[in-house]
């Protein structure tokens, strides 16, 4: 049987221990033990670049911010959703996250970090959204959680309550999309995202592609101007 090998180790900046393990070519990152994300099930990740990209595919050179890289599997989709001359800003909170990517997960997707369309920012997403100004995106993903109940740091709540939202909100350009991965269900976050003023849909998603049920659910909230 071949060993789960522990590659690397670091501390959040809540004091959590997170580890990279490899077993038989498949990598996985760990919080205090508990597995983060798997190589071998990507397919709600790869679903949430999709839909999240979904409205902005046919534009020449569109603005999306991507908050969390993780094994990079959401970066690759957006990659492959999106034009040549796309502009994708990744938003990274724990600099080793990066370094694990380029380092152990070259030949997962730590490459597409050199991907001229790619901008990578070590930074708390929403010190980055703050900044950003009003109509910066045409597009927002958020998978730094296990969906809005705030997990890898406590302060990542304010981003799930209705003046992150807004704050999202103001962040998108006109008809602008932001999408959410969550690991079930939250009829309160719907409804917390309605009262902000987006048109909601919660998407089932599978872990993996032959998954008998889906497991999962990408919220997809649309950023609606009435015209003038």
């Amino acid at each position: 049987m071949k060993p789960n090998r522990k590659l690397a180790q670091t501390t959040t900046p809540d004091g959590a221990c997170l580890t990279l393990h490899e077993h038989d070519g498949s990598f996985c990152i760990r919080m205090n033990g508990q597995g983060l994300m798997h190589s071998s099930v990507t397919a709600s990740e790869i679903q949430l670049g999709e839909l999240a990209v979904a409205r902005v595919s046919s534009l020449v050179d569109p603005s999306v911010l991507v908050g969390g890289l993780g094994l990079g599997y959401t970066l690759k989709s957006v990659l492959q959703n999106v034009g040549s001359q796309a502009k994708i800003l990744v938003v990274e909170l724990i600099p080793c996250i990066v370094d694990w990517n380029r380092e152990f997960l070259s030949g997962v997707n730590g490459a597409l970090l050199n991907e001229p369309r790619v901008e990578i920012i070590l930074a708390d997403v929403w010190d980055v959204i703050s900044r950003s100004g009003l109509d910066q995106y045409d597009a927002i993903l958020l998978d730094i959680d296990n969906g809005p109940t705030a997990m890898v740091q406590k302060q990542n709540a304010r981003l799930y309550d209705r003046r992150g939202l807004r704050m999202m909100a103001d962040a998108l350009k006109r008809c602008g999309r932001v999408a959410f991965w969550s690991a079930r269900p939250d009829p309160a976050f719907a409804k917390r995202l309605q009262d902000v003023g987006f048109k909601v849909e919660a998407v089932p998603a599978k872990l993996y592609p032959n998954a008998k049920r889906c497991t999962c659910t990408i919220y997809v909230a649309d950023k609606y101007v009435a015209d003038k």
